[in-house]
């Protein structure tokens, strides 16, 4: 396994502290990928996390809590994060990231692994266990589904799949050609833990547990420039559903009920179509990982466990 290097460490002692390591995927561009645990100390299992779009390690506080024995790594998109941009700007979306994946595992000497992914990331470990199943352990998938994500948007609004991926693809168009210019005041925003309480109100995230590290998560996610965040976000809305019946691996769901950027019920079909594949709904938002960080840990944990005993 290459030597991961340890100067990117995050500074304040309110934040768990998350090492960062440079690795060249299959193309040549360079992703900033970061672990819970540089020097393989933790007893647990090795799990990949295919992360949300644009997301970054402190959106999974449990993970990173020193009780928890499980070493994570993952990496941040392309073009976020301290990840590089690709030369050819359309050098990114699902194949791109399963790339990725495969030169994260490769890079930390991680030849099998359970996958877990969140959002978008869902869509890249489902398709990532279908090009390398020989790689993959089980997928843990949360408040994700797994292809055509857009259509799967809006949900608690009842509209047709048709309409939401119709009106969803189109405030990303916008945005892309926009976002240079609301980039600026994005960054200027004051992201503080008064602010999350707020944004906790609103419906689109519910009352996390930890306010300073939620802050930190969302200052860190408006780094990345708004224009290149939905052009990753348009090129990602072009996959399509993977075929199910070719993931032969334990399979865990987890929705969320409230959940407005993937569909709680065709999570449900998803696991559905997979035999054995559990699926569980939490009361909750897109952000349950925060929300409910305890309850997303013992389900994780309980996955783990069904997939080392081979049930």
């Amino acid at each position: 396994m290459a030597a991961i290097a340890r100067p990117d460490s995050a500074t304040s002692t309110a934040i768990p502290e998350v090492f960062f390591f440079d690795v060249v995927s299959a193309d040549g561009t360079v992703l900033k990928a970061w672990t819970n645990d540089p020097d393989c100390l933790l007893d647990g299992p090795t799990v990949v996390l295919c992360n949300g779009l644009g997301t970054n390690p402190w959106t999974t506080p449990s993970l990173l809590r020193p009780e928890s024995n499980i070493r994570v790594i993952s990496w941040n998109h392309r073009g976020t994060g301290g990840s590089a941009r690709p030369a050819d700007r359309r050098q990114v979306g699902i194949d791109s990231f399963v790339e990725d994946a495969v030169a994260v595992m490769d890079h930390t000497g991680v030849d099998q692994a359970v996958l877990m992914g969140w959002s978008m990331g869902v869509n890249t470990m489902f398709e990532f266990a279908v090009r390398h199943p020989d790689r993959v352990l089980g997928l843990f998938a949360y408040a994700g589904v797994p292809g055509d994500t857009f259509a799967t948007m809006l949900a608690p609004l009842h509209l047709p799949r048709f309409v939401a991926r119709a009106l969803t693809v189109n405030l990303s168009r916008t945005l892309a050609l926009t976002g240079s210019a609301l980039t600026p005041i994005a960054r200027r925003l004051p992201i503080s833990e008064t602010a999350v309480r707020l944004l906790g109100h609103t419906g689109f995230m519910f009352s996390v547990e930890d306010e300073t590290l939620a802050a930190h998560a969302i200052r860190e996610f408006l780094t990345t420039p708004i224009d290149w965040y939905f052009h990753l976000a348009l090129t990602t809305s072009r996959h399509g559903r993977v075929s199910l019946s070719k993931v032969k691996v334990p399979v865990a769901f987890v929705g969320a009920s409230w959940d407005i950027l993937a569909g709680a019920r065709d999570m449900a079909t998803a696991a559905e179509r997979i035999e054995g594949a559990s699926y569980t709904e939490l009361s909750g938002s897109h952000f349950i990982a925060m929300e409910q960080p305890g309850r997303f840990q013992e389900l994780l944990e309980d996955f783990l466990e069904r997939v080392a005993s081979g049930s």
